[in-house]
């Protein structure tokens, strides 16, 4: 039988029709590997980042099916323990109200993965609409957008969230004005990098060739530019996801961002830290969750931005 073997094939390399090539020497097969498979390979060659995304994929499962394995829910009151440190009841203590923490953490640990995912889809479709648009139209366009992401890049936008915040009804559209106000603010400088990368794609041949056809500048944009450009959004909505937690736990810490009855992981680390040093599980609990999410985060975005890159120190080989 023939020797098979596999060869990845680098991005911008011309991929064959055939999923098998002869080699004219000794009947050997090549396989030769998609993009797809070739960062897929790379990404499991980053111990780091696999840990991250093992990580990911259970705390999304423990925020999605949590709840459904507690005896305790995150609203419900145990009026015979308040303040109770961990136990067989309770695994992580309660509050001063007499709620699981728990529970609490298991509920916050779900808004604040929903806010971050939210907010780092949001901006990174902004920031690769107007990024790429900017660049292609050129003129009086370019310099507007450009003009907004200055202006954007250095008004005090923790700020300006807190105040719009204050005023958010109470319920769902708290928290999902937080998304939108935070997805405001987060694309800019996302933006002016997919901008320059687009300055050097709307010079290739196959866009050239799209606009000599008589293609709109939307459908070229979409089609031909941004799906050169999906390795930095990747990394960037990755990235984005840790940004937006972090940016959420802040609010919330300082009463800015999720409102009761409702909670999340900033709430939580707000309510506990006034009570560290005398009832630490209360702050803990939360605080250590958090880490861990920013952490698995940053780690399969590095891990992305590896696999994608094929000059990168760990990305070079298949």
């Amino acid at each position: 039988m023939s020797e098979l073997t596999t060869v990845p094939v680098e991005p911008g390399m011309e991929q064959p029709n055939a999923k098998l090539v002869e080699k004219a020497k000794g009947g050997r097969r090549t396989k030769r590997l998609t993009r797809g498979q070739l960062v897929f390979r790379r990404f499991l060659r980053n111990k780091t980042a696999v840990f991250g995304a093992a990580g990911i994929i259970f705390l999304v499962f423990l925020a999605l099916f949590g709840s459904t394995f507690l005896y305790w829910k995150f609203d419900d009151i145990d009026i015979y323990s308040f303040l109770t440190p961990p136990n067989s009841s309770h695994l992580l203590g309660t509050t001063q109200a007499g709620r699981d923490v728990l529970a609490l953490t298991v509920r916050g640990l779900g808004k604040s993965l929903l806010i971050g995912f939210l907010v780092a889809l949001m901006s990174t479709s902004i920031a690769a609409l107007v990024g790429a648009s900017a660049a292609y139209l050129g003129g009086w366009y370019e310099r507007a957008m450009l003009w907004i992401i200055d202006l954007l890049l250095v008004v005090p936008s923790f700020f300006l969230i807190a105040v719009a915040s204050r005023g958010a009804p109470e319920g769902d559209a708290a928290w999902m004005l937080l998304v939108v106000l935070l997805a405001a603010f987060a694309w800019p400088l996302s933006a002016r990098v997919v901008r320059s990368l687009t300055l050097s794609i709307r010079e290739r041949e196959y866009v050239l060739a799209a606009k000599f056809m008589g293609l709109s500048a939307f459908r070229i944009i979409v089609r031909h530019i941004l799906p050169n450009a999906s390795s930095l959004l990747i990394i960037d909505a990755t990235l984005g996801v840790g940004y937006a937690i972090l940016s959420e736990t802040g609010l919330s810490y300082f009463g800015f961002g999720v409102q009761a009855p409702d909670t999340s992981l900033g709430t939580l680390i707000g309510e506990g830290a006034r009570m560290a040093t005398t009832y630490p599980w209360i702050f803990l609990g939360p605080a250590t969750i958090l880490v861990f999410l920013v952490m698995c985060v940053n780690a399969i975005g590095d891990g992305l931005r590896d696999a994608l890159d094929p000059s990168s120190a760990s990305g070079g080989q298949a």
